[in-house]
């Protein structure tokens, strides 16, 4: 019998705090757990641990089966490409057996959570401002963007679920970068509906320099309107259901058929407006950020002269990597053996044919609403 070992795999933040609840979050797992599952976890970027170490330690306790999960709410690129990347070619220069499961997704647990964090604020609302029936309130939900058509419409999902499931007057979706509309003209639209009353809810899983820039956003947005009272919910963070949701994610993989962990895959299926990336490379982007430690430049506002008291994104506009073109000397080449059917890991077990040899110049396929003027040019300071 193959002896089995969790790994959760995370995005990795430079925010030490968001680092530090991520680790309680897999910390909490095992009790959901088979008891002799061990369970490891890493981060693809900035923080340590990384991916790579988690893998170790589950090796060195004798795993040669380890299931994989990403630690994320949607399936977008970190989740498609840059994680399985590295546990293929780990899987691979080991001889272990890792598969990967699913994103927490749009799932009835993930909707009860973020109800309940939503519901948190509707009474603290009530009780500090007075009654006022749901109907009479504004929701925002503020999903995290990605230049994933597929991860962003599942934040609109959660959103109509939440809009409908607790009878809100209206809902808005807003992101806290990449695509549009981002935050402060998602609420520069809200204010002109009429409700005096708005609940912000930002659906991430943890705290970091993305929350503090939703909330500052809001902050900003609420001075300039005194007449409306903007209410700020909590994130997700490890809400009972989440945790559930984490260990469905893991334990579904020992089943008969394992479900496929992803749904509308912009590398193997058209999407509109991404015909351009049906049978793009799998591959990893991220060891230039790889373990650098939640203090590394740029994790707090004091390193920016652009920023006052919260992250508005302007730093990015600019530069050289805007448009996620990384020009590596890492001496990267990859012979491309892709049959997107899928060795983005849809069989659950993310064969790989990736060889490294010569120099690579990774580039991103860009984002073709880059420049949308509700998107991140709108955190570009107006003279």
């Amino acid at each position: 019998m193959a002896k089995i070992g969790v790994m959760i795999c995370g995005h990795g933040s430079r925010s030490q705090a968001a680092v530090d609840e991520f680790a309680v979050l897999a910390e909490k797992l095992p009790a959901l757990l088979p008891p002799d599952w061990p369970v490891e976890y890493g981060y693809l970027e900035f923080a340590n641990p990384v991916i790579r170490d988690g893998l170790d330690r589950l090796r060195e306790q004798g795993c040669d089966r380890i299931l994989a999960v990403p630690g994320m709410l949607f399936a977008a690129m970190h989740t498609k490409n840059d994680i399985p990347t590295v546990l293929n070619t780990y899987g691979a220069k080991h001889g272990i057996d890792v598969t990967y499961g699913r994103e927490l997704g749009v799932d009835p647990k993930m909707i009860a959570a973020a109800g309940a964090r939503v519901q948190e604020a509707v009474d603290r609302a009530n009780a500090e401002h007075g009654e006022l029936p749901n109907h009479e309130v504004a929701l925002v939900v503020i999903g995290r963007g990605a230049s994933d058509p597929d991860a962003n419409s599942n934040v609109s999902k959660i959103a109509r679920m939440l809009w409908e499931g607790m009878g809100f007057g209206w809902c808005e979706v807003g992101y806290s970068g990449v695509t549009f509309p981002l935050v402060e003209p998602c609420l520069d639209h809200v204010t002109r509906l009429g409700y005096r009353r708005v609940i912000v809810f930002p659906y991430f899983l943890f705290t970091g320099i993305l929350i503090d820039r939703i909330y500052g956003f809001t902050d900003k947005v609420a001075a300039m309107h005194p007449g409306i009272e903007f209410i700020k919910a909590g994130y997700l963070n490890d809400h009972p259901s989440v945790l559930d949701t984490f260990a469905e994610r893991i334990t579904e993989q020992v089943g008969e058929v394992p479900p496929p962990n992803c749904a509308i895959c912009k590398y193997r299926v058209q999407v509109l407006g991404f015909e351009a990336e049906i049978g793009l490379p799998q591959e990893s982007h991220h060891h230039h950020v790889e373990g650098q430690g939640a203090s590394a430049p740029g994790s707090n506002v004091a390193d920016c002269d652009l920023c006052d008291t919260f992250c508005t994104g302007e730093c990015r506009l600019d530069a050289p990597d805007h448009h996620h073109h990384h020009h590596d000397a890492h001496g990267h080449d990859h012979d491309h053996h892709h049959s997107h059917d899928h060795h983005h890991g849809h069989d659950h077990h993310h064969d790989h044919d990736h060889h490294h040899g010569h120099d690579h110049d990774h580039q991103h396929q860009p984002y073709p609403h880059a420049r949308h003027p509700l998107g991140p040019e709108s955190a570009r300071r107006k003279s």
